[in-house]
């Protein structure tokens, strides 16, 4: 596994400047940016073509950012808690680490055109440590800040202004799930509560 995020174009822009992006011209017949799976991420909605048994601790479809920790122990953080928040300063099985959520990602399942899906935001998780130093973070109005040095970072884990501008954080690997997908897989998780 590799770390990676789902996050908006504009967040990856901004981030990779000189980063390369897929051409759509692939020879085949497919309309990019279009969902054919309407709908697919209503909340109360049972998951399409899933017939195992479902894990009630939280809805079928609430979006989760999940870990899997050293020990065997699994971690999921509830995107509407997250995402209220922007950042979880946490410690699970010994290992200190920081979910981040902006938003403006939109939902690839929820609207026919993937653009005007909704805004489900993005995230990121990385180990709070840097320089010698364990950093505590938060939401400041739309920024991401660190409680030590009130230096500014995006998602991507990476101090965009402040004394540690230019510094990053190092991934640590996650996954952006349903949480009925999740906890099939993985079904003794531990699920944050704030």
């Amino acid at each position: 596994f590799v770390p990676s995020s789902l996050v908006s174009f504009d967040d990856f822009r901004a981030a990779y400047p000189e980063g390369v992006v897929l051409s759509r011209d692939t020879g085949h017949q497919r309309s990019y940016g279009r969902n054919p799976y309407v709908g697919y991420d209503t909340i109360g909605q049972s998951p399409f073509l899933f017939d195992g048994e479902e894990d009630g601790r939280l809805p079928a479809m609430e979006r989760v950012v999940t870990v899997a920790l050293d020990g065997g122990v699994d971690v999921a953080y509830p995107l509407s808690a997250l995402s209220e928040l922007g950042a979880i300063n946490d410690t699970q099985a010994g290992q200190d680490l920081v979910v981040l959520h902006v938003a403006g990602t939109s939902s690839a399942l929820g609207a026919s055109v993937i653009a005007q899906g909704e805004d489900v935001g993005a995230t990121g998780v990385f180990d709070p440590h840097l320089e010698g130093q364990t950093l505590t973070f938060r939401r400041d109005g739309d920024d991401l800040v660190d409680e030590q040095t009130g230096s500014r970072w995006n998602v991507l884990g990476q101090a965009l202004a402040g004394p540690l501008a230019g510094a990053q954080l190092a991934p640590i690997v996650h996954g952006d799930h349903f949480w009925f997908a999740w906890a099939a897989f993985k079904p003794n998780t531990l699920i944050y509560r704030p």
